[in-house]
């Protein structure tokens, strides 16, 4: 045979992957095949492929008759908005997508270049596990990605995409990268399936009870984004991208906006109400800052009570923590504190500086959260806040309670620039909480309690319940009016684009995990 004749067939054998029919039966589920999940992610004709040739070295259980090329993965690089990523996306229609030997040593291959250039890297999950056939070599190969994984944390973003099933062990690699992204109704994650669950544990539940995509968006907080199909779901990874480093060591994208850097938000003047009880959207404070109102929310399904994502600030990316009272009042608990944990800790690790909203009026009361470890698990909010030295802002828009302010990114954890609008709150607690503590002997007395109470906890109000004891200590830089929040925060990030600071020499902190 014509050596390109050879070539030009072997590539078209690779193409195929597990044939035309189980390509139809891909499209038949609603899914797109690995090589087309991969043409909408990346940018049109960047996508470089390696490693199409390799075949699976098994023998055994007629394995040896089936040794189709690309061994059931595709890998490779391309761009996303004209920067580099490294990809890889598992086939289902060669072996189900199974791991083999030489289908971990692609993707490790893929991982190490990642690591080595400085690159995003993007799995796409649709995978029946582990090749059974192999054995322990199969469950190996798992563990090498597994420890790639590791050691990429916090040096390159690591994006993992479940577009069908990921299962057992498998689910530990998306698990350690930064981003989940699942599909209704086509991806599940799961350690041990229902069958498995049933028999040891007597439990009736379905695929999707157990590990769909709503069930990891809202219940576990394993997945942090969740869309009805393959295209809105690969172009939000695309979106996603846009706001990050390529690398711990790169500089942050500039996004190009329009909007003026000097705009006033004159809504914000009005939109805290005049009862503090009353609840507001944070929402809407944060579309009202951010550039062009674009707010890319992360994990908005799970633990609704304070809010995080990313939007930019005179064209330079932020990530934002905000607590919203439309949830539980804004309180912190331990779902809340450890999303919000995670969240800072990757953005400290990739120099996205942070924009703290602030309106908390304390953690959670009651047995289910202390028993729970409401503790251990606040604490993971503040050693991630105190760890962090990416340039730190924080708006105090209304209540600042207790513990809450001084977790809040408060200036005593080195907050940079700390700011309170006017009808900020700060002090130990609420003006009821106080009264019933400071006066309860005078309340017993009282003829007329009720009336009594309402006035001491008027003046209460009137001595702590305001932003001006915090700003004669330093606590605060300034009190503003809030139409004038975006100003004040894209002039003080440009100031604080060239901080340095450092923690102490060590190998690793202990987090309160």
């Amino acid at each position: 045979m014509d050596r390109f004749a050879q070539l030009e067939e072997y590539r078209q054998q690779a193409l195929l992957g597990g044939g035309a029919e189980r390509i139809a039966e891909q499209h038949r589920k609603g899914k797109l095949t690995a090589r087309e999940r991969l043409d909408v992610l990346l940018d049109p004709g960047s996508f470089e492929e390696f490693d199409m040739f390799v075949r699976h070295r098994s023998s055994g259980f007629g394995l040896e008759r089936q040794r189709p090329f690309g061994d059931g993965v595709v890998t490779g690089v391309g761009t996303i908005g004209g920067r580099t990523v490294c990809v890889f996306s598992q086939d289902f229609t060669v072996f189900g997508g199974s791991l083999s030997e030489a289908h971990a040593e692609k993707i490790c291959k893929v991982m190490d270049l990642a690591l080595k250039i400085g690159a995003p890297l993007i799995g796409i999950n649709d995978s029946g596990g582990a090749r059974i056939q192999e054995g322990v070599v199969s469950l190996g190969g798992y563990a090498d990605i597994f420890l790639r994984n590791t050691l990429a944390s916090g040096v390159i973003p690591q994006i993992s995409v479940i577009m069908g099933p990921c299962a057992g062990g498998a689910v530990y690699s998306p698990a350690i990268t930064d981003f989940v992204f699942m599909v209704r109704g086509s991806s599940y994650m799961f350690v041990t399936g229902p069958n498995v669950v049933k028999t040891v544990t007597h439990e009736d539940v379905t695929f999707d009870e157990l590990g769909g995509a709503e069930t990891h968006a809202t219940k576990s907080g394993v997945a942090h984004f969740v869309f009805d199909n393959e295209v809105d779901t690969l172009l939000s990874v695309r979106k996603l991208v846009g706001f990050l480093p390529s690398s711990n060591a790169s500089p942050l994208p500039s996004v190009p906006t329009r909007d003026d850097p000097e705009r006033l938000c004159p809504r914000l003047d009005r939109i805290i109400p005049a009862d503090p009880s009353q609840p507001y959207d944070m929402h809407e404070v944060i579309t009202e800052i951010a550039d062009e109102g674009d707010f890319f929310e992360v994990h908005a399904d799970y633990a609704p009570n304070i809010i995080v994502g990313f939007a930019t600030l005179g064209g330079m990316p932020v990530g934002i923590v905000a607590n919203q009272p439309n949830a539980l009042a804004g309180v912190l608990d331990i779902n809340s504190s450890v999303k919000a944990a995670r969240f800072v800790r990757f953005c400290d690790c990739f120099n996205i500086p942070l924009v703290v909203l602030v309106d908390v009026p304390g953690f959670l009361p009651g047995t289910d959260q202390e028993w729970n470890g409401i503790i251990r698990h606040g604490a993971k909010l503040l050693y991630a806040f105190c760890e962090a030295t990416v340039p730190k802002l924080t708006v105090i828009t209304r209540k600042a309670y207790g513990g809450a302010y001084d977790v809040m990114n408060s200036k005593h954890i080195r907050g940079d620039y700390n700011l309170a609008w006017v009808t900020a709150e700060i002090a130990v607690m609420g003006a009821k909480g106080a009264v019933e503590i400071l006066f309860r002997k005078e309340l017993e007395r009282a003829e007329n309690k009720e009336e009594r109470a309402r006035q001491l906890e008027e003046e209460y109000n009137n001595q702590f319940a305001h932003p001006y004891r915090a700003a004669e200590r330093g606590y605060v830089d300034d009190v503003i009016i809030p139409s004038h929040t975006r100003r004040r925060l894209v002039r003080a990030l440009k100031r604080l684009s060239s901080k340095r600071d450092a923690n102490p020499l060590k190998k690793h902190g202990n987090i309160p995990l």
